[in-house]
């Protein structure tokens, strides 16, 4: 029995031209990812003004987002180019391992910043005293940890089963569906854990995230200043805008029925959630928030004198 022990990632197959074209490409939009996150990175850790809680859940954010982009990105240029396309055996699910490991991570960060808003507007009495600094490094703490210790036993139950034929994965990334189509024996009961677990993942943060914007935007239309509602509009509109591009573009591929989606669909949607969401993520945090805004100035040198 041929016992696999690397795998072909397709990518995204063509002329050379097209190759060309589809390196440049996202290599800028990994450069600028890289450059856009760090920026935020540097200027929450430098502005005194932002050693607040939502820019703590901030910084932390862009962080994880240049590790998010690293985990493929890097390795998907490299398929490019290369004429074999191929990835081995341990480093396809070590792929596998952080590009998921760290994806859940960053719901777990949306799912706080939520609540971090939900407290901000409908409890600013309490607020101080409770979202205190070590509260806040708690949840930060919770999100890292949590997120590392969801993949390890899926990993570990696909890892252990027969791949004993074809080694070609027709996708950008070691992703579970296209590896349970390369398994030489039906593994029906592993698969059901695999979507179990992706759909808890998925949903529950989501949902977390819903409840806590659903009581914000009754709080909100309580508030009888027009002026005030705009404020607190704002302030969650930036993070609303995020949650919509990572969750819908997450949904589509890992929680509703992918079956009848051709593959290169699916490739286009990872992607979206994996290259293009964190590099749009900085955009949409500073061009929203003027504090921001103002320390990225300070950061890349382009403070405006004021008279």
């Amino acid at each position: 029995m041929h016992v696999v022990t690397e795998f072909v990632l397709l990518g995204f197959p063509g002329q050379k031209e097209t190759q060309n074209f589809l390196f440049s490409l996202i290599l800028v939009v990994y450069l600028l990812t890289l450059l856009g996150n760090g920026a935020i990175v540097c200027a929450v850790k430098w502005d005194r003004r932002l050693h607040t809680p939502m820019y703590i859940f901030l910084g932390n954010f862009a962080f994880l987002e240049i590790w998010y982009v690293s985990s493929t990105v890097p390795n998907l240029l490299v398929n490019i180019l290369s004429e074999a396309k191929t990835i081995s055996f341990s480093g396809c699910f070590l792929q596998f391992y952080f590009f998921f490991s760290l994806g859940t991570t960053e719901g777990f960060f949306l799912s706080v910043m939520a609540y971090d808003r939900y407290l901000a507007i409908c409890r600013p009495l309490h607020y101080p005293s409770f979202m205190t600094g070590k509260f806040c490094v708690i949840l930060v703490c919770v999100c890292w940890v949590s997120g590392f210790l969801c993949y390890p036993v899926p990993i570990a139950l696909i890892s252990q089963l027969p791949f004993c034929g074809p080694n070609v994965i027709d996708h950008i990334v070691c992703d579970p569906g296209p590896l349970f189509t390369l398994v030489c024996v039906p593994a029906p009961f592993i698969e059901l854990i695999c979507y179990t677990v992706n759909s808890v993942i998925i949903s529950g943060p989501f949902l977390s995230i819903l409840g806590s914007y659903t009581l914000v935007l009754r709080a909100v239309l309580r508030v009888p200043s027009g002026a005030g509602r705009t404020k607190a509009f704002s302030t969650c509109g930036s993070h609303l805008m995020v949650v919509s591009l990572f969750y819908g573009t997450l949904m589509v591929v890992y929680v509703s029925p992918t079956s009848g989606n051709p593959a290169g669909m699916q490739k286009i949607i990872t992607l979206m959630y994996s290259a293009v969401t964190p590099l749009l993520n900085p955009l949409i945090y500073s061009l929203r928030n003027k504090e921001m805004k103002d320390a990225l100035k300070n950061v890349l040198g382009l403070r405006i004198s004021q008279n």
